[in-house]
């Protein structure tokens, strides 16, 4: 009995250790989640480029994109492929990237009418971080947090100096 008295002592202590530390490890996991899902979607949005005639015949034939036309959902959706991807690994606009994202995900997924169970599985995974990304921004490791200092920082200074004037 104080066997397991004492190996569930141990994994509370290890648990509550963790659980300190979890806001360390939030910046990094953010991180990941951005590059992880970046790459992919820009991946992609290089191969498109690389066969255009290949990209237009998907979106014709394979691709049912609902009510745009085609060659503007082919360029339309190359292009977010390849902006924000970007953005978001820089960290840049990350909401707004991950929001565009998710969404270029979710038409990707009703746009095949036959995916596989492991490519579902995928885009689900891609989403679920997207909104992870939307949710909590893309954290301390991005650039949205030096563009969100310095503009509050000049906000709020030159909100002090119309106040002393």
């Amino acid at each position: 009995m104080n066997t397991l008295k004492q190996r569930l002592i141990a994994v509370s202590r290890l648990y509550t250790s963790l659980a300190s530390n979890i806001s360390l490890l939030e910046p990094v996991a953010l991180l990941a989640a951005r590059f992880y899902v970046g790459w992919a979607f820009f991946a992609s949005g290089l191969t498109k480029l690389r066969d255009w005639d290949s990209t237009l015949m998907l979106f014709e034939y394979e691709y049912q994109v609902p009510v745009l036309p085609f060659e503007l959902a082919a360029y339309l959706g190359t292009a977010a492929e390849i902006i924000l991807p970007l953005l978001l690994m820089a960290g840049l606009a990350s909401r707004f990237s991950a929001l565009g994202l998710f969404i270029v995900n979710i038409v990707a997924v009703i746009s095949l009418e036959d995916i596989a169970p492991a490519a579902y599985s995928e885009h689900v995974l891609w989403g679920t971080l997207l909104l992870q990304v939307v949710i909590f921004s893309g954290g301390r490791l991005a650039l949205d947090r030096i563009v969100e200092g310095r503009v509050f920082n000049v906000k709020a200074a030159s909100s002090h100096t119309l106040k002393d004037a």
